[in-house]
């Protein structure tokens, strides 16, 4: 089977890390992955903040946590989180961000690191922290949060897939 397919096929959503950091390369090449998504019109709207630096971290994940209303690490205990962000006066934001996040995860899975989308990333950078940590990060102008990709080493096995559903292809010839 193509390696992109069988990827794209078996890559789950991993809710349990080892805290062992992920090497600086394998990141820049899961970040390298994501630049190449699609965007609309070609303007590539979306940006990417790759967090290892655990303090910043933490902060992100309490953050998180704190909208969420609950008490748990909403990070599964990752080390990476890369947060994706998108252009806010881009009519495409929320797709091109979406389309990045799908390449990193896919990314992270053939690198044989586990993954999962984190949501809150808009109502965090639309508070006042979040965008404190925005000018502190040097990103200037006005953007929405799309998602947080968590990666890291899997701390249990791969989950398995569901099966499909009957109903989720129609075609029309």
């Amino acid at each position: 089977m193509n390696q992109v397919l069988q990827a794209i096929k078996e890559r789950r959503s991993v809710r349990q890390y080892k805290p062992d950091m992920v090497p600086q390369e394998l990141i820049e090449q899961i970040v390298e992955a994501g630049t190449f998504a699609a965007s609309g019109h070609g303007k590539q709207s979306a940006i990417i903040v790759a967090v290892t630096d655990k303090e910043t971290r933490d902060q992100l994940a309490r953050m998180n946590r704190e909208i969420m209303g609950v008490k748990s690490d909403t990070f599964y205990g990752a080390p990476v989180v890369l947060v994706v962000l998108a252009r806010l006066d881009s009519p495409h934001r929320v797709y091109d961000g979406s389309l990045v996040m799908g390449n990193l995860m896919l990314a992270a899975h053939a690198l044989g690191l586990g993954s999962c989308w984190i949501h809150r990333a808009k109502q965090e950078f639309e508070s006042e922290e979040g965008k404190e940590l925005l000018r502190k990060w040097g990103i200037e102008g006005e953007y929405e949060g799309i998602g947080h990709c968590i990666i890291g080493y899997p701390a249990g096995p791969q989950p398995k897939a569901h099966p499909r559903k009957a109903d989720y292809v129609y075609y029309v010839k």
